[in-house]
């Protein structure tokens, strides 16, 4: 039996969705910028993406982009604003300290370039504070970003909150919707941002697809120059096949959610509430009210998360140490970091993450396999001399300070 509980890095396509990509791929073969009849095909099925796109997060259609996935959306809203805002004086970007990297290393970018960036921490809630973005707003800042729900520990930020402050000071909202889109309700006006990115591969359709909403009015500089496409916003022939795609799996998002928050949820749960009662030693990282349904970060005490990670693969069962656009380097998690944990605390963590496949066989046989390969790492750590046997694969994002120069 192979268990897949790595939701937050990529899901499983849903059938509609395949379906909607097999299609797109096959019979809309036009250009949606073209005026013909097989042009118009393609056209219209872009029209029906966005629309069920916008109706995920009671959006107006025509404040949706499509890009090609959620680095480039959360590129495009930071970039983009900064840019069109530069000529006003305004280079100040705010920023949580457990932001991802797509979000980090935009802002790098940028304070290479002279924007100055102000890096928000958090405590071991892993939920930012409205009042340390107060605290971190000047006169000239430009844009605040802070994500809708963490990646790595599944907590949910107060967003709307954020946004407040933000617009007192004159300030853009952009927030990386990324893991929440698809996993709990999201309405943009209730919200209040400006700014919301989005990826179809995390919400059960295909790779190569996301958006970025951007509220009427908000200036943007484009990313992309070329022809008129998306509303002059983002040039390109657009990527037909993966927005059907992204699409059919908006639509079934919005129509499952009811359903499977709650079931989720239960597992996650269940899954939690057995490690932590089976196994000495483990915690839960962050606020475990407020997050999505699907995801926990546990901490393994005496035991290097690597090694667990690839003793419960070789179970047949695939978990993270923490966000997949980061794995091959050597340093733990800079969400743990950013939260205050000590050192072995950011390296001994793994994060579960469930999904709409998921299922309460696969629960159980997770809770059957941990603790015995728990107890096995342990009995190798105390022959080492208290040293956990070390692996080649380890995880970070980068950050996790708070920081006026970002390069």
């Amino acid at each position: 039996m192979r268990v897949y509980f790595d939701y937050n890095a990529t899901t499983p396509l849903a059938p509609v969705a395949l379906e909607a990509v097999v299609r797109a791929t096959r019979d809309l073969f036009g250009n949606p910028s073209s005026v013909h009849h097989f042009g118009q095909q393609a056209k219209a099925a872009l029209d029906d993406a966005r629309s069920a796109v916008a109706a995920l997060i009671n959006a107006d259609p025509s404040e949706v982009i499509f890009t090609s996935g959620g680095t480039e959306a959360d590129n495009f809203a930071i970039r983009g604003a900064a840019e069109a805002l530069e000529a006003t004086g305004r280079r100040h970007l705010v920023a949580s300290a457990i932001e991802h990297e797509a979000v980090l290393n935009t802002l790098r970018a940028l304070g290479r370039r002279g924007w100055r960036t102000t890096l928000v921490a958090v405590d071991q809630s892993g939920i930012v504070s409205p009042e340390r973005i107060r605290e971190a707003m000047a006169p000239d800042t430009a844009l605040v970003s802070v994500m809708h729900a963490n990646n790595e520990i599944g907590t949910i930020q107060p967003i709307a909150a954020i946004a407040a402050i933000a617009h007192e000071g004159g300030a853009l909202m952009h927030t990386d919707a990324v893991q929440s889109a698809g996993k709990i309700p999201i309405d943009v006006r209730a919200l209040q941002v400006d700014l919301l990115a989005m990826s179809a591969h995390k919400l059960n359709g295909p790779k190569g697809a996301g958006v970025l909403w951007v509220k009427r009015g908000t200036r943007m500089q484009p990313l992309l120059t070329g022809g008129k496409h998306e509303r002059n916003r983002r040039a390109g022939t657009e990527n037909v096949a993966a927005i059907a795609g992204m699409g059919a799996a908006s639509l079934l998002a919005a129509q499952k959610m009811d359903l499977e928050t709650p079931r989720i949820s239960a597992l996650r749960n269940r899954l939690e509430e057995a490690i932590t009662a089976r196994v000495p030693g483990t915690v839960v990282n962050g606020a475990r009210g407020e997050r999505v349904p699907n995801t926990t970060n546990i901490s393994f005490d005496r035991v290097e998360a690597e090694s667990l990670l690839i003793a419960l693969d070789l179970e047949g069962i695939a978990v993270s140490t923490g966000s997949a656009c980061s794995s091959g380097t050597l340093e733990p998690s800079h969400v743990l970091r950013a939260m205050g944990f000590p050192a072995h605390r950011t390296q001994n963590s793994l994060r579960f993450s469930l999904g709409l496949f998921s299922t309460d066989e696969e629960v159980d046989r997770v809770i059957e396999v941990i603790p015995r390969l728990v107890q096995k790492l342990r009995g190798l750590t105390s022959r080492t001399g208290g040293r956990p046997p070390s692996s080649s694969r380890s995880d970070d994002e980068h950050g996790g300070r708070e920081d006026t120069d970002p390069s």
